[in-house]
C-alpha cells in the first residue's frame, strides 16, 4: 500500500501542468520574464494590444496613456512589460515608459490594488502627475478612479508617499530667480506641486536641508 500510495504521489507530481510549474519556477527564481516586447501593432483595443514578435503575437494591457501613445496597426512599438503569472494563466503588462513601469510596480504592491487597478490608476494622467499626488496627499483624485474607496485611496496615499518623495523631487525643475536662498527656492518648488503658501512655510519651519532639493524631500516626508 505505501508503494501504490508513493507511485501515486509521484504520478500526481508529474502530472502537474507545465504552465503551472514554469510559473512556480518563474517565482520562486524571482527571475523577470518578458521584460519588454517588440514588433508591428496587430490590434489595438481599449485596455490592450496585440503585439507580434518573432512570430507570436503579445496581447499586452495598457493604460489609455500607454495606448495613446502607440501606433496605429501595422507600424512598429516598443513596450516594456511585466508579466503577472497566475492560475488561470500568465498576463501581460505593457508601459511606455520606465517611470509608469516604476509606478505600476508600487501599485500593485499596496494592499487591495490588483494589477486591473493600477493601470486604471495609470490611465488618470501621466506618471508624474501622479507621483505629485501621491507626493502631496491628493486622495481626491484616486478616490475618483473606478475601483478604488476612499480607504483603498488613503492607504497609497500612505504607503507610497515616503517612497515617491524623491522621484517627485527629481521631476521638479526650480527655477532660478533673483534669490538664490535654498528655502525661497525649495517653496517655489513645493508651490508647484499644489501646496499653498501657508502649507509650503510651514512644512519647511519643519525641514532642514543645505540645498532646494534636501528642503523639497524633508517637506514632502514631514506632510505626511
Amino acid at each position: 500500500m505505501r508503494t501504490a500510495r508513493s507511485s501515486r504521489r509521484r504520478s500526481d507530481e508529474v502530472a502537474a501542468p507545465p504552465a503551472q510549474k514554469a510559473a512556480a519556477a518563474a517565482e520562486t527564481s524571482g527571475v523577470r520574464v518578458i521584460a519588454s516586447v517588440r514588433g508591428p501593432v496587430v490590434t489595438r483595443l481599449p485596455g490592450d494590444v496585440v503585439i507580434e514578435a518573432a512570430g507570436v503575437g503579445y496581447r499586452v494591457n495598457v493604460s489609455t496613456e500607454t495606448l495613446a501613445s502607440l501606433p496605429r496597426a501595422g507600424e512598429q512599438a516598443t513596450l516594456l512589460t511585466h508579466l503577472i503569472l497566475r492560475d488561470d494563466g500568465m498576463h501581460l503588462y505593457g508601459f511606455a515608459t520606465q517611470a509608469e513601469r516604476e509606478l505600476f510596480l508600487m501599485l500593485i504592491g499596496v494592499q487591495g490594488v490588483g494589477p486591473k487597478v493600477a493601470l486604471a490608476v495609470l490611465s488618470g494622467g501621466a506618471p508624474r502627475e501622479l507621483l505629485n499626488a501621491i507626493a502631496t496627499g491628493d486622495i481626491a483624485r484616486f478616490q475618483a478612479v473606478p475601483g478604488i474607496g476612499k480607504r483603498t485611496a488613503e492607504r497609497i496615499i500612505v504607503e507610497l508617499r515616503e517612497k515617491v518623495a524623491g522621484k517627485a523631487t527629481d521631476d521638479i525643475v526650480v527655477r532660478r530667480t533673483a534669490s538664490d536662498d535654498p528655502r525661497t527656492l525649495a517653496r517655489e518648488g513645493l508651490l508647484g506641486l499644489g501646496f499653498t503658501p501657508q502649507e509650503a512655510d510651514r512644512l519647511l519651519s519643519e525641514t532642514g536641508g543645505d540645498t532646494p532639493e534636501e528642503l523639497i524631500a524633508g517637506a514632502l516626508k514631514a506632510a505626511r
